[in-house]
Formats: C-alpha cells, structure tokens, sequence
C-alpha cells in the first residue's frame, strides 16, 4: 500500500490507523518525491511497488493562502493526481483512492450539497482553481476506470480538523487559525483579534479521526464510480465557531470582524447518506470533544517549533 502525502496532517493519521490493520504502507513524503514530476512519480511506483494507492497529498489553504497562490494550487493539484493515475495504470495498481474537495462544490449549491449537484456551477471563486483541479482528477478516475478497468475511487472530505493540523497563519484553516489567534492573544493579554468576513458563513468540520475511518471502510468496501462526501451533516456559522472556540480556549477579549475582506461561500453543509448507505461511514466525534482534544494537542504542541 502506498500512501501519498503520508507524513502530513491527514496522512500521518491514516498511517497510523493502517498499521493498526497489521500493514505497513510506503509513505510518500514531499522531501522524497515531487509528485507534480513524471520522473519522481515514476521512481515512487518502482520503488514501493504498491497494490493499492491512497493519494491524499495536496497543496491547500485557507482563503488567504488560496487567494495568493491560485495558479500554484491549480497546477500542483491537477499534476499530481493526474501522475498518480497513470502510473497506477501502467503498473497495474488494484485500487486508487483520491481525495477531492468540499471547495469542488458550485458556490451555491443547495443545502445540502449532494453528490450529484457537483457539476450545476463554479466553485466560489476564492478557492476554485484549486477545487476545479481536484474535480478535473473525479473525471479522470472515471475516465481510468471505463477505458482501463482502473478501480478508482473517490471521496470529497469537508475541512478536516485534529492534532497535528497546520496551525501556519499563513496557509491554516479556520478552526486552527482561530485556536492559535485566541490562544496567543489570552497569553499576551491581548484585548481584541481580528477575523475576516462578518462572520455569517457556515462550514462543517470533520474530526480528522473520523475521516481516517471512512479512508479506511471506502478503501475496503466501495467500488463505485460516482463520488462520495465524507463529513457530518452538521453546519455552524463562523460566528459561532468563534464564539465556542474561544469558551473552550478561555479568551476574554473582543472579536472584531474584518467585513473589508471575503466571506468565501456563503454556506456549507454535506448530505452524507451515500457514504453510510454505500460502505457503512457515519462520524463519530462529538464536535465540542473535538474541538477539546485540537486545543489540547496546540497548547502542549505549541512549545516546540514544529507546532507553528
């Protein structure tokens, strides 16, 4: 088993969760294999030889990361999984499984979004080239899979969350952004944070854990074609993630909304049925649990540079 982008967030989860099965995957790393690179992607397949490939490595952020880097996400995104398909076809891989992204949904897609609304409009434009990338690889995987019998799966996560995110202001999601903004903020004594938008968007959140787990049942049981969400069914505002994430970090101060910069899609909320009727995935992790094991991890984390 290969397992692309291994040592990252997601990806050093799912490692672990595999050994637990008694396998011990070939864990792809940045620093070893540029995977936008035919020449690097070729050595990966010939050296680890894989049966079954997870392709979870991606270059992604938040909006301030997407906003300055959308030629890079597109490209980076679309070359590496369009690599790891053909490879997986030349070697004779037995299964693929790639990961798309919430960001692929149309920017105003019903609530919920369901599997099949994927293709009714544009991604919302702060993150679209890099969620258009990830939606050009579920036509790829398709398109494997009728002209050469490549079973390739794949699943559309909401944002992830956990120990060991990216907590970089630079390049974070939400829910670690706001973790690490509140509790510097409480340590300096700071009286106030800023956050983009108005705080009226709703996103869902998925606890990294979880998704390990639905990784694991889809790889095991699902052999269709058509995507699948991964998430919760559950939508908050913002607002209100702000809100409880500074109750649970102990923050006092004022939250101030920065309305001059961009909300991003105004909401997001996943129909999951498909994952549960199809291989048995429902989540697990209340969200206040974990939410309290994420600042857990930071606040012990935080000491060594490696955290930030």
């Amino acid at each position: 088993m290969l397992i692309t982008g291994g040592g990252g967030f997601l990806g050093s989860h799912l490692v672990e969760r595999v050994r637990r099965e008694g396998i011990e995957p070939f864990v792809a790393r940045r620093r070893d294999y540029d995977l936008t690179k035919a020449g690097d992607v070729e050595r990966l397949f010939e050296t680890a030889q894989p049966d079954v490939v997870i392709h979870l490595a991606a270059e992604v952020g938040g909006i301030g990361a997407n906003r300055a880097n959308p030629g890079r996400y597109w490209y980076a995104n679309l070359m590496m999984g369009a690599q790891v398909l053909e490879q997986s076809r030349v070697t004779g891989v037995g299964k693929v499984v790639l990961l798309g992204t919430i960001c692929s949904y149309p920017k105003l897609a019903p609530i919920p979004f369901r599997e099949t609304d994927l293709w009714d409009g544009y991604p919302e434009e702060t993150n679209a080239p890099y969620g258009v990338a990830k939606k050009a690889l579920l036509v790829g995987a398709q398109g494997y899979r009728e002209q050469y019998g490549l079973d390739s799966i794949y699943l559309l996560p909401v944002n992830l969350y956990g120990p060991r995110d990216n907590f970089d202001l630079e390049t974070s999601h939400v829910i670690p952004a706001l973790i690490r903004k509140m509790v510097e903020a409480q340590d300096r004594g700071e009286p106030e944070i800023v956050l983009w938008g108005d705080g009226s968007p709703t996103r869902e959140f998925l606890y990294v854990e979880d998704a390990v787990e639905g990784i694991w049942l889809a790889t095991n049981r699902y052999v269709d074609p058509e995507p699948v969400n991964l998430g919760t069914g559950d939508e908050i505002s913002i607002r209100e993630l702000a809100e409880l994430i500074a109750e649970l970090t102990g923050f006092a101060g004022e939250i101030v909304w920065d309305t001059s910069k961009p909300n991003g899609q105004p909401r997001r909320k996943l129909d999951v049925s498909r994952a549960e009727e199809r291989f048995g995935f429902r989540a697990a992790t209340p969200f206040r649990e974990g939410l309290e094991r994420t600042i857990a991890w930071y606040r012990e984390a935080a000491v060594t540079p490696t955290a930030r």
